[in-house]
C-alpha cells in the first residue's frame, strides 16, 4: 500500500497545476487562433506566436472550432479530479452542479456572439468573456464539488430505526394449540408481513403495556377466540367486566358444538347478580385435607391484606391464617361440609369466643391449631388473642354483605373447568371500584381452581387474567412451572412489573416474569423496559463516524452488536405495536423468536362482529327480598349449629368438659 507523504501529496499537486495550466494554454491558443483578425486589429499579434501557432497547425488542434475547445475542457476536468478543497458541512451537491451547467452552457453557447451583428473586435471580445466566464464557472464548481462531503452526515434516521431492523418470522405455524397473530414489520426500510407465532402456550403468556397500549384489544381477544375455536376449556378473570366476557360468550355460542362434549358457560359477578351463577368457592368435595383449608385461608387473608404478602411468616400473619384455616375445616367436616361456604365461615367467625371455642374444640383434627387461642382465651390473655384473632374477624367481616353470600353459598357449578365429562368455560368479573373486595373472593375461586385445573388426565383448558395483579394467587410461579404437562395455557395481563412487584413482592414478581416463556409487551418504562431489552438480546449493527479537516474527511465505519430494541424505543411505542419474543418446542422450532411489528386487526370486520355480539342472558328473576332471606338464613345456619354443638356436648358428659364458660 503506498504512503500518503508530503513529498508525494506535493508532487500530486504540481501535476495538477501543470495539468490546469495545459489546458489555460490550449484556450489562449484558441483564442488566438480563430479571433487573429481581432488581436491583429488590436495590435497583439506577434512573429514569434504566429510561427508557433503555424506548428501547432499540423497536430490538429485546431481542426475544428470546438475541437480545442474540448480538449481544454478535458485538461481542466483532469485537473478538477484531484482537487481537495477545506470541507464544508453546508454545502450542498446542488451548488456545484449549478455552476457546471451554467458553465458549460456558457462555454459553449458563447460563440453565438460571433454570429451577432456586431463588429469583428466587439464580437471576439464578447466571445472571448464569455467562454472565460463559463470556464471559470467550470472551475469554480469542480472546487466546490470537492468541498462538498460525500457521505451523509445529516442522517434522516436520526432514531437509529432503520439500523435496529432485524429479520422476524414470516411463516405462519400453526398446530392445534397455537395463538397466530398476523403483523408487520419494517426491516432495512421495507415494510413487510410477519406472524406472532404462539406455538407452545402451554409455556404462559406475558402481556404487557401501559393502559392504552392495546392489550385487550390486539392481544388477550385473539387468545380467547383461538383457543375456543381450539377446543379449549376456559377461565377468563374479567377485570372491567363484561368486555372480556361477551367475547367469550359469543365465540362459545359460534363454537360449542364443535367440542367432542359442548362445554357450558358461566358467568360470575357480584354486581349483577340476576346474569351470575352461584358457586362455592370451598366445595366439600374438592377439600381432601387440612392444607386445602389453610391454602384457601392464606389466599382470602392475604387478598384482603396486601401488605400481608410481604410479612408472611410473621407471628401475627400467620396467626389469623391458623385461625381462619381451623373455622374452614371444622365447617368441612361438621355433617359433611353441609354448611361449608364462605359465608358460614364469616359468620361462624364472628360468634362469641365461649361459643366458637367450644364448637372448635370438638373437631380434633384442628386441635393444634386452636390451642394457641383457647389457651390465651382461657388465661384471659385478652391483647394477644385479639392481636391474633381481630385482624381476621375484621377483615373477613369487609365480606359480609347480602350479594356476595348469595353467590358464595350456592352451587350452580364446580370449579373443575377442564373436567372432560363436563367442560366449561368461565367468566368471572371485577369492579374497579371495588377491587380490593371483589379481589379477595376471586383470587380464593381462582386458587381453588388452579389447584382443580392442574391434573393429569384433563382436557385441554386455558386460564387468562386480564389485569393480574388485581388478584391473589398463591405460587403463580408453580402453576406456570408445572402446568405444561397438563395441557393448561396461562395468559398474564399486566401494566408494568413494578405493578406486579407492588402487589405480589419482588422476589415472586421477578420469578413469574423471569419463567414465563412468551412475552408480548406494548408500551413500558423504567425497569421493566431495561429487562425486556436485554431479555431480547443484541444484533450487528453499523457504525459510522466522521473526522473533517481543512483538507480531507476521515470516515471509519465498523460493525458491533448492540440493543435490537433498546429501552427507549419499548418506552415510546405506539398503541398496537408491541414487542416481544415467542418459545417453541421440539416439533416446530423457530428461529427468528424476537419481534418488534405492528399487529394487524381488521377493525371494520372485528367492528361488525361486536356489533353482532349478544349479551350475557340473564338467568334468573331476582329481588332484593331473596338475596336478604339468603343473608339471614346463612346468620340461623351458623346460630343452629353453635346451639345444637353445645347442647350435644351438655348431653354427653363425656364432652362436657370441652364447654367454655367464663
Amino acid at each position: 500500500m503506498a504512503m500518503h507523504t508530503g513529498e508525494n501529496e506535493q508532487a500530486l499537486r504540481k501535476i495538477l497545476d501543470m495539468t490546469r495550466l495545459i489546458s489555460l494554454l490550449v484556450l489562449a491558443g484558441h483564442f488566438y487562433y480563430y479571433g487573429y483578425a481581432a488581436f491583429a486589429a488590436w495590435g497583439l499579434t506577434a512573429p514569434l506566436a504566429d510561427r508557433l501557432l503555424t506548428r501547432l497547425l499540423a497536430t490538429g488542434l485546431f481542426a475544428s472550432f470546438h475541437h480545442s475547445k474540448l480538449l481544454a475542457l478535458a485538461f481542466l476536468a483532469i485537473s478538477l479530479l484531484g482537487v481537495k478543497g477545506r470541507k464544508d458541512e453546508k454545502l450542498r451537491p446542488a451548488t456545484g452542479l449549478a455552476c457546471l451547467f451554467s458553465g458549460l452552457l456558457l462555454y459553449f453557447c458563447s460563440f453565438l456572439f460571433l454570429l451577432a451583428d456586431l463588429p469583428l473586435p466587439e464580437s471576439t471580445l464578447w466571445y472571448m468573456a464569455g467562454t472565460t466566464t463559463g470556464y471559470l464557472l467550470l472551475l469554480s464548481g469542480g472546487t466546490l464539488l470537492s468541498r462538498v462531503i460525500r457521505l451523509n452526515l445529516h442522517n434522516t434516521d436520526i432514531f437509529n430505526r432503520e439500523n435496529e431492523t432485524f429479520p422476524q418470522e414470516e411463516r405462519r405455524l400453526e398446530n392445534a394449540y397455537s395463538i397466530n397473530l398476523p403483523a408487520r414489520y419494517h426491516l432495512k426500510g421495507r415494510l413487510r408481513k410477519s406472524w406472532i407465532n404462539i406455538i407452545n402456550p402451554f409455556r404462559a403468556l406475558l402481556v404487557l403495556g401501559t393502559p392504552g397500549a392495546g392489550k385487550s384489544y390486539f392481544v388477550i381477544r385473539h387468545v380467547i377466540t383461538q383457543h375456543i375455536r381450539k377446543g379449549f376449556t376456559m377461565f377468563v378473570y374479567d377485570f372491567k367486566f363484561d368486555d372480556l366476557s361477551r367475547i367469550a360468550y359469543n365465540t362459545w355460542l359460534q363454537e360449542k358444538d364443535s367440542y367432542p362434549v359442548p362445554p357450558r358457560f358461566f358467568v360470575v359477578n357480584f354486581d349483577d347478580l340476576a346474569r351470575s351463577h352461584r358457586c362455592n368457592p370451598l366445595e366439600p368435595s374438592a377439600m381432601s385435607d387440612v392444607t386445602d383449608a389453610a391454602e384457601s385461608a392464606r389466599t382470602i387473608l392475604l387478598g384482603l391484606n396486601r401488605e400481608w404478602i410481604r410479612r408472611q411468616g410473621d407471628f401475627f400473619v400467620e396467626s389469623p391464617i391458623n385461625f381462619l384455616t381451623a373455622v374452614i375445616w371444622y365447617l368441612r367436616r361438621y355433617r359433611n361440609g353441609e354448611f361449608c361456604t364462605l359465608p358460614h365461615v364469616i359468620e361462624l367467625m364472628q360468634a362469641d369466643y365461649d361459643s366458637l371455642f367450644t364448637v372448635l374444640r370438638t373437631e380434633k383434627e384442628i386441635e393444634v391449631l386452636i390451642n394457641p387461642f383457647v389457651n390465651a382465651y382461657l388465661h384471659d390473655v385478652m391483647e394477644q388473642l385479639e392481636g391474633q384473632i381481630a385482624a381476621a374477624k375484621v377483615a373477613m367481616a369487609r365480606l359480609s354483605s347480602p350479594q356476595l353470600y348469595y353467590v358464595l353459598s350456592g352451587s350452580d357449578f364446580t370449579l373443575d373447568i377442564n373436567n372432560p365429562a363436563d367442560p366449561k368455560i368461565v367468566c368471572m368479573g371485577n369492579n374497579p371500584q371495588k377491587i380490593q373486595i371483589y379481589g379477595a373472593v376471586l383470587s380464593l375461586y381462582v386458587t381453588r381452581l388452579v389447584k382443580l385445573v392442574n391434573q393429569k388426565g384433563k382436557q385441554k383448558s386455558s386460564l387468562v387474567f386480564d389485569e393480574f395483579p388485581t388478584l391473589y394467587l398463591n405460587n403463580m410461579d408453580s402453576l406456570i412451572a408445572t402446568a405444561r404437562s397438563n395441557k393448561v395455557a396461562t395468559c398474564l395481563g399486566l401494566q408494568d412489573l413494578s405493578q406486579l412487584r407492588k402487589d405480589y413482592g419482588r422476589e415472586q414478581a421477578d420469578v413469574i416474569m423471569n419463567i414465563v416463556g412468551n412475552i408480548i409487551s406494548g408500551q413500558v418504562s423504567g425497569d421493566t423496559a431495561r429487562q425486556l431489552s436485554e431479555r431480547f438480546g443484541k444484533i450487528l449493527q453499523e457504525r459510522t463516524s466522521y473526522s473533517v479537516n481543512s483538507g480531507d474527511t476521515s470516515v471509519s465505519r465498523s460493525r458491533q452488536l448492540d440493543a435490537a430494541v433498546p429501552p427507549s424505543k419499548i418506552a415510546s411505542l405506539s398503541a398496537g405495536t408491541f414487542v416481544g419474543m415467542v418459545a417453541d418446542d421440539p416439533a416446530c422450532q423457530v428461529a427468528l423468536k424476537a419481534f418488534h411489528c405492528e399487529i394487524l386487526n381488521d377493525h371494520q370486520a372485528l367492528k361488525k362482529e361486536q356489533d353482532r355480539y349478544k349479551d350475557v342472558p340473564v338467568l334468573r328473576k331476582l329481588d332484593k327480598t331473596t338475596v336478604k332471606r339468603n343473608y339471614l338464613q346463612v346468620k340461623q345456619d351458623v346460630q343452629d349449629i353453635i346451639h345444637s354443638e353445645i347442647e350435644r356436648l351438655l348431653d354427653d358428659p363425656a364432652q362436657a368438659h370441652l364447654v367454655i364458660r367464663k
